[in-house]
This record gives C-alpha cells, structure tokens and sequence, in this order.
C-alpha cells in the first residue's frame, strides 16, 4: 500500500468488487501509471474447473477498458502465475492468444507488455511467443 497510497485503496473499495474474469478501472494515484486495470484471475484447480476460460476473461476484459479508454500501452503481469497456482507454460499461450487475437480486430491498446517476475515465467512466455 506504500507505494500506491490510501487513495487506491479507498477507490478500490468503492468498485464493490471484481468477480473473476472481469476487469474494473481506477486511476493510479501514487502508482507511475496514471490509470490501473484490475483483474481478478482464477485459482488453479487442475485445470477442470474452467480456470483457461477464466484467464482468457480477464486479458479479454482488461483490454476492451484499454479499447474503450484509447491506452496506447498496457502493461500486464503474467496473470494468475504466482500465488493463484496457474501453471506458467498454459497462462503463457492463454495470454498471447488473447492479446494477439485482440491487437489483430482493434487500435487500442497499440502494445501490450508483459511482466514476468521470474526467469521460469519469462521463459514460459517466450516459448509461446514462438508458437
């Protein structure tokens, strides 16, 4: 919270919360960006419990508010890879299908940036981003 400050908090609050797949908005407070699109991704299950449509909801939501609000670039985590269990290789190809699938029919988001927060998930990455 130091980094963000109370006022992200006091305005994520107020959102009433985000069911998994869907994304919300709010601005960025003490954040370097000035807007931050929230998402809440699935909990890995085993993979039967419809966490790879789940995971495709959030990128496709996410980047319709990018659509909508014309970002010229987003910046995401490798959602759902760290404490929600998602196996790094699948969210990895759910991610670039998704975002490859939306840069392909709209102007907006122009680039879409990945943040992988280890070596595993960043080659995880780089292996779909070859398929």
């Amino acid at each position: 919270m130091a980094r963000s400050g109370v006022g992200l908090l006091a305005e994520c609050r107020a959102i009433g919360g985000c069911p998994a797949g869907e994304a919300r908005l709010t601005g960025g407070h003490l954040l370097p960006a000035s807007q931050v699109i929230h998402t809440v991704s699935p909990v890995w299950r085993g993979g039967g419990a419809g966490e790879r449509e789940l995971l495709e909801a959030c990128y496709r939501s996410c980047l319709a508010i990018a659509q909508s609000e014309q970002f010229s670039r987003v910046a995401s985590p490798a959602i759902a890879t760290g404490i929600y269990g998602f196996p790094s290789e699948i969210a990895g190809r759910i991610a670039l299908t998704a975002v490859t699938r939306h840069l392909a029919g709209h102007d907006f988001p122009e680039q879409v940036l990945f943040i992988c927060f280890d070596l595993a998930t960043l080659q995880a990455y780089e292996v779909a981003l070859a398929q």
